[in-house]
């Protein structure tokens, strides 16, 4: 069976994820800031299941070396690497600092550099390989308060567009996961601007974000269906698929919004072969429908 590296496993889609593809009959190492303090009882629960866990901090490159050298030891090796560790953010654009954006994207973007920078040497050597990555539906589109969320994101995605086109000649597949936003302790660990001078010059406006999140928790209580565990169904369908015959981007959304990012999606699909093609280059394209 194959052996999957989860990164941020003890998060709300990290957890359902391993689960679900332990039961399965998978391989899962999964990584953690730190197996103490908050993550004790998921750590526990996750081993408890079959996990073997790593202690990884994605914004340090030598943790991060070592956090994916050790799950490779631990599975003895990996076949499937998934990119779940991030971090949100929220507020008004103007009151984040250079530095709140800094650590979104630390983690967001290079973050995942620094895991694959850590784990394609062996994946390019066994020549297959599945990555995938947690994306959001505000990785395609942009929503009022989630500016640097949207642009560590929309930042992911083109990396991962370059990662598609460049990593298929050595068999290594990719595969963009879309959430809708979920009800996760995500929310609560949001980097959120403390700029209390610029928060007065918007007056009134400056209660709109509390009011905007408030609506939008409201509406994840009354839509059951939106919920962590159906990123891990979406991820085990996925896995199921052939290799080499996995779509691209999967969209997991049960608020409406979905479909009318996947219309974009079938677009931009079609401009990006057509683009290819013109430059000759339509093959690397090989590895997804």
């Amino acid at each position: 069976m194959q052996k999957v590296m989860i990164t941020g496993v003890a998060g709300g889609f990290g957890k359902p994820t391993a689960l679900a593809l332990l039961e399965k009959g998978y391989q899962v190492a999964g990584s953690v800031r730190s197996r103490e303090g908050k993550n004790d009882k998921t750590v526990a629960e996750l081993e408890a299941a079959g996990a073997s866990i790593v202690e990884m901090d994605v914004t340090d490159t030598a943790s991060t070396e070592r956090g994916v050298a050790k799950a490779i030891e631990q599975l003895g090796g990996i076949d499937v690497l998934f990119n779940n560790a991030g971090i949100g953010s929220y507020g008004i654009q103007e009151l984040m600092s250079p530095e709140d954006m800094a650590r979104v994207f630390d983690v967001n973007v290079m973050g995942v550099q620094r895991v694959m920078r850590a784990a394609l040497p062996h994946m390019r050597v066994q020549g297959r390989g599945t990555v995938l990555y947690t994306s959001s539906l505000i990785g395609r589109i942009a929503t009022p308060f989630y500016g640097t969320y949207s642009a560590s994101k929309w930042a992911l995605e083109a990396i991962v567009e370059c990662y598609r086109t460049e990593l298929s000649g050595f068999g290594i597949e990719s595969c963009i996961i879309e959430p809708g936003a979920m009800p996760t302790a995500f929310f609560d660990g949001m980097v959120a601007p403390k700029d209390l001078d610029r928060e007065g010059q918007y007056g009134e406006f400056a209660a709109v974000p509390a009011m905007s999140a408030a609506g939008l928790a409201q509406m994840l209580e009354a839509t059951p269906d939106q919920r962590p565990e159906r990123i891990a169904e979406a991820v085990v369908v996925l896995l199921d698929k052939a290799f080499g015959q996995k779509p691209f981007r999967t969209v997991v959304d049960h608020v409406g919004v979905g479909p009318q990012v996947e219309r974009y999606n079938d677009v931009l699909h079609d401009v990006t072969r057509n683009v290819m093609t013109s430059f000759g280059i339509e093959d690397m394209l090989k590895l997804n429908t």
